[in-house]
């Protein structure tokens, strides 16, 4: 008993010098983050107002009295009727009668229109020798909450003018044979986990996790890139040998980031999508068993490939270049399965990949850890990986300051 002692001692001690050497590690990152303005900005900043500027845009969900552009070569009752339903509805507008689609898309070019609706020839001919014609609608992808407004209200007029067709030729006698006629088969429906519809609630979520990713990579990339814009790292030389190795220094660094995205996170997830009526069944259990992975391997993901930013300047470049990349692989905006299974492989080395995944399975579905089971162990994979990847990258450093130091 007596000889364990002095052996549990010294681990404690050790121990205790490991934690202090962290802690004085943590205060100086800290220090150096709060006197970095451009870091402050992003890692401060910008989480706080860009996602309320981005779901304030998406707001409303839906857009009303979208501007259309015609090209009617029919000059029939039945494509002017069309038109007249497509003007009633709240969400498109006729706006410009052209002669031919070039004029239609020279207005769409110049954004003046969104779409235009393009109607043949034999329009009407077709429809009275009972003959099925089609009615292109052509839309500016650029903006979806156009794209859907122009869509989905021609496709409603097309189906209720069908409708009419229809029961006009099959001579029913009462308007219980219409019904069956048009609707032999009757069904409701409800959009779950989407009660709105809309595009904000689909795909803002996952933007905003998509956010705690890329700007803890702007912050940590603007620092690494500062260090070497001054040659600080020559600093990490005296500080690995005072701190006895790379562990510690990259320990404290980490906690540093992520007590600052420990608070970020939880205003991202939980207050954004309140305030604008996002759906969110989370629970904080779940919640906190999926961030704290996440915004781990956000952090080591961003310290080891810290390495490749050489100037301030090229953070912001990537990181604008890639935001949209990790949208596009997550598999919400875009279907995973029209996916080329290299890119989904390539998509497992990021972090938002299965953080987007996770938080869209326990916000916007209700569920539980239980349910994201693959997201939250690739997740705790990255950790260590990237942890590891982190502390051999520091270490090349430190060994090329020391050369350096001794030239």
């Amino acid at each position: 008993m007596n000889e364990n002692k002095p052996k549990h001692r010294s681990l404690g001690r050790k121990l205790l010098g490991i934690l202090e050497d962290m802690a004085a590690i943590w205060a100086d990152e800290m220090k150096m983050t709060v006197k970095d303005e451009g870091v402050l900005i992003f890692f401060i900043l910008v989480p706080i107002l860009y996602p309320l500027l981005y779901s304030w845009i998406y707001n409303n969900e839906v857009v009303r009295e979208v501007p259309v552009a015609v090209v009617d070569n029919s000059h029939s009752s039945l494509s002017r009727e069309f038109l007249r339903r497509c003007d009633a509805s709240p969400d498109m507008k006729v706006a410009y009668y052209c002669n031919n689609l070039e004029e239609a898309k020279e207005l769409v070019g110049r954004q003046v229109v969104h779409g235009v609706l393009y109607f043949p020839q034999d329009f009407d001919k077709k429809i009275n020798h009972g003959e099925q014609v089609n009615v292109s609608v052509y839309c500016d992808m650029s903006l979806m909450l156009t794209y859907k407004a122009i869509y989905q209200t021609s496709q409603g007029v097309s189906l209720m003018m069908g409708k009419e067709i229809q029961i006009e030729k099959a001579g029913g006698f009462t308007e219980r044979d219409n019904e069956i006629t048009t609707k032999p088969l009757d069904f409701d429906e409800v959009q779950i986990f989407n009660p709105t519809g809309g595009y904000g609630s689909a795909i803002l979520p996952g933007v905003l996790i998509i956010i705690i990713q890329q700007t803890l990579l702007l912050g940590i990339g603007l620092s690494a890139g500062t260090s070497r814009e001054r040659n600080r790292y020559q600093n990490l030389v005296p500080i690995s040998r005072h701190y006895n190795g790379v562990f510690r220094i990259v320990g404290g660094k980490g906690l540093c980031y992520f007590m600052i995205y420990s608070v970020l996170s939880a205003y991202l997830t939980l207050v954004v999508p309140k305030l604008f009526g996002f759906t969110s069944l989370v629970h904080a259990n779940d919640l906190l068993g999926l961030m704290l992975p996440f915004i781990l391997a956000c952090i080591f993901f961003g310290m080891a490939v810290s390495c490749l930013i050489r100037y301030r300047e090229n953070v912001m470049l990537i990181v604008v270049f890639t935001s949209l990349i990790f949208l596009f692989m997550t598999g919400i905006s875009w279907p995973q399965n029209n996916i080329p299974g290299f890119w989904q492989g390539v998509s497992w080395l990021f972090p938002s990949t299965f953080g987007v995944k996770g938080f869209l399975t326990i916000s916007s579905m209700g569920g539980t850890l239980a349910d994201i089971e693959t997201e939250y162990k690739a997740l705790w994979a990255q950790v260590i990986v990237y942890f590891l990847a982190t502390c051999v990258v520091y270490q090349i450093q430190i060994n090329r300051a020391e050369k350096y130091s001794k030239q």
